[in-house]
């Protein structure tokens, strides 16, 4: 009896001891279907696993597939970036790029490629003063194949691009180039020289592209869907509840109930199965994230799209294939709060750096540049936060809170004082009166007159107490958004020098300011509109109920948008402002919208110096009606912009007590009601 007893004891300490076993060994894996978070500075390739170990207790000897052995990269497996890139040539202009002319014909898709590069501001003409020397790899719709060109110099500072996998066998040897290819495979990848693609359906749009289709960021209350993509095309759903393994060919389960939608609609599905064997399963990740549905590859074979810079973690999760039953109960287990991130993520990174052909190759372009810079790139925050490193110029600065947009982020605000920016065009009177009232804030650190017309300048200004600057300007519009580098604040007030202001007005708008300083907060406003009979965009400066627009000629904003509009828009924009001035007002709104993507802040104005106020700075002396730009102006930015940024707002931000039945004694801003 005694025996028995014993036996027992013994029996159950040894199974205890072994589901301790399997539960610890149960989380470790569940914790292995989660990607480390990435290492700051090292190149983000992902993960080989090493749970070899750990699968041998869940399975007989031989039952798991082995890793094919890794072989050595087949272009140039020993290039680095210090030992294959001459940096020295990109000293001075820091990064331009030459792109080698088509020996042959090339295809649409080429031809938007090169116009993108053309446009930017990157792009040389001279293959001497290049730092980059870019060679197009020719599609299959073209039926040829590159060929080497003449200063080849054995790759060296060259990129080759393509967009999407080469149909030509490899017609020359590669040597020191860089490869920026669509979804390379981890074998042939050179971490930290060559560039990691999406692989780009042909359809794709060259600029601006479809905005992300996710319009609910929560799933529904306990039902979690997944998406399955299937190999002759189309998405199959199921459910993480269920106790299926819908993937694994191996799984013996019934694969349980779904449903299967076939063509390139995504399902409504929180996440998306994707294999990483087939190639073809490359471009269903792109679907995935514009769907906002989160990735889960399952033990890719090809390397991220920019891996080096994105933080994938935050948009993806990489799983292990041979562990089903692992991997569905930890997507099932998954918090709200998570889901939520990773969703907002795939958004984000959707729409900054994969929705259009041109972002893509600019996104490229950036990240060769970053390594140019070394230290002085972008850090991991201006990447992997809105809006995107291609919006946040790291000629401008490499830390966030320079940038009007991580303000909340860093838990920062912007300094307490602005630099009034005045714009002195035809007929070229001194703005005495404009000086003096805003001269009269408590904010205002400085005063500059931008000078630009013909006229010689007055030899004398008004006195005021703080410093006064006049800037002979070079009788273009766009001068007044050039990034001077006497603006020695965030801030800055732009007026037009037939404006008229209070100093209340001004106080009260800074004020406003410095509570949303990545959007332009102005008095002056204009509305846009879809025109049915004419096919296109309108635009009124009426007074409605809703506005999209602040005019420029009294707007505060801050200064780094007079880096990007000089630095990040095509020089073809500032052409048309300068050559129709009545267009400046609607170019500067729709970069801001563009960045930010939110409408702008009206704040109160005088009524009968609002129906004075001229429009634009277009034209000489004030006018009762301000004269709109012509459509054409409108529709023309928005096609360069490849989508319609502006968004309406009907918020007005008044004092506290503005217009109240109370004494005015009581009132902080009181000429802001005086008529």
């Amino acid at each position: 009896m005694q025996s028995w007893r014993r036996r027992k004891s013994l029996w159950l300490a040894l199974s205890a001891s072994w589901l301790l076993l399997v539960l610890l060994g149960g989380f470790s894996l569940l914790r292995l279907a989660l990607p480390p978070r990435p290492r700051p500075g090292a190149p983000q390739g992902w993960p080989r696993w090493l749970d070899a170990e750990l699968l041998q207790s869940f399975s007989q000897a031989g039952e798991l597939p082995e890793d094919a052995a890794s072989p050595q990269a087949p272009h140039g497996g020993s290039c680095n970036w210090g030992a294959c890139f001459d940096t020295s040539k990109c000293r001075g202009d820091g990064l331009k790029v030459f792109v080698y002319p088509a020996s042959g014909p090339i295809s649409e898709t080429h031809h938007r490629i090169l116009a993108s590069i053309e446009g930017s501001r990157f792009h040389t003409f001279s293959p001497a003063g290049a730092c980059l020397l870019l060679l197009l790899s020719l599609d299959a719709q073209t039926g040829e194949c590159s060929s080497m060109p003449l200063q080849w110099n054995r790759g060296r500072n060259h990129l080759v691009l393509r967009l999407h996998p080469a149909p030509c066998p490899k017609t020359f040897q590669l040597g020191q180039a860089m490869v920026a290819e669509a979804s390379p495979t981890v074998d042939s990848f050179r971490p930290g020289f060559d560039v990691a693609l999406p692989f780009l359906p042909e359809a794709h749009p060259l600029r601006g592209g479809a905005p992300g289709q996710l319009q609910q960021h929560s799933p529904q209350p306990g039902i979690a869907l997944l998406a399955l993509e299937e190999e002759r095309g189309g998405w199959r759903t199921a459910d993480t509840g269920s106790s299926a393994c819908p993937w694994d060919a191996r799984c013996e389960q019934d694969p349980g109930p779904g449903q299967t939608q076939r063509g390139e609609t995504l399902p409504n599905a929180t996440f998306c199965l994707i294999s990483g064997h087939r190639p073809e399963a490359a471009s269903r990740f792109l679907q995935a994230l514009q769907a906002g549905c989160i990735p889960v590859l399952l033990s890719p074979r090809w390397e991220l799209p920019f891996s080096e810079v994105i933080d994938w973690t935050k948009a993806a999760i990489v799983a292990d294939e041979r562990l089903p039953l692992q991997v569905l109960a930890a997507l099932q287990e998954m918090s709200p709060a998570r889901v939520l991130a990773l969703r907002q993520q795939t958004q984000f990174l959707w729409d900054a750096y994969f929705s259009s052909v041109e972002k893509v190759i600019h996104t490229t372009l950036e990240v060769i540049q970053d390594r140019i810079f070394g230290t002085s790139a972008h850090p991991s925050l201006l990447w992997n936060s809105p809006p995107g490193a291609l919006l946040a110029l790291s000629t401008f600065s490499t830390s966030p809170q320079d940038f009007p947009f991580y303000h909340l982020q860093q838990g920062s605000r912007p300094e307490g004082r602005f630099s009034a920016l005045i714009w002195v065009g035809p007929p070229g009177q001194p703005p005495l009166k404009l000086i003096q009232a805003v001269a009269g804030s408590q904010h205002c650190a400085q005063i500059l007159v931008l000078w630009s017309n013909e006229r010689p300048l007055p030899s004398s200004w008004p006195e005021t107490a703080m410093p006064l600057t006049v800037i002979d300007g070079h009788r273009k519009v766009s001068d007044r958004f050039f990034p001077y580098s006497t603006i020695r604040t965030d801030a800055i007030l732009s007026l037009d020098a037939r404006s008229s202001l209070s100093t209340s007005e001004v106080d009260f708008a800074f004020v406003v300011w410095q509570s949303f300083p990545e959007r332009m907060v102005g008095f002056l406003t204009s509305s846009h509109f879809w025109d049915e009979a004419h096919g296109g965009w309108g635009y009124t400066a009426e007074r409605t109920n809703e506005f999209s627009m602040v005019l420029t000629t009294a707007a505060f904003y801050h200064r780094y948008y007079h880096t990007l509009f000089t630095h990040s828009l095509p020089k073809a924009l500032r052409t048309l402002a300068d050559e129709a001035p009545t267009c400046v007002d609607v170019l500067m709104n729709f970069l801001v919208a563009a960045v930010t993507k939110l409408p702008p802040i009206k704040v109160p104005y005088g009524k009968q110096r609002q129906e004075a106020a001229p429009l634009a700075s277009g034209g000489p002396g004030p006018r009762p009606k301000p004269q709109a730009p012509a459509p054409d102006c409108i529709n023309q930015i928005a096609a360069a912009f490849g989508h319609m940024p502006l968004l309406s707002s009907r918020l007005r931000l008044d004092p506290v007590l503005f217009k109240d039945p109370v004494s005015v004694q009581r009132k902080k801003y009181r000429s802001l009601e005086k008529p």
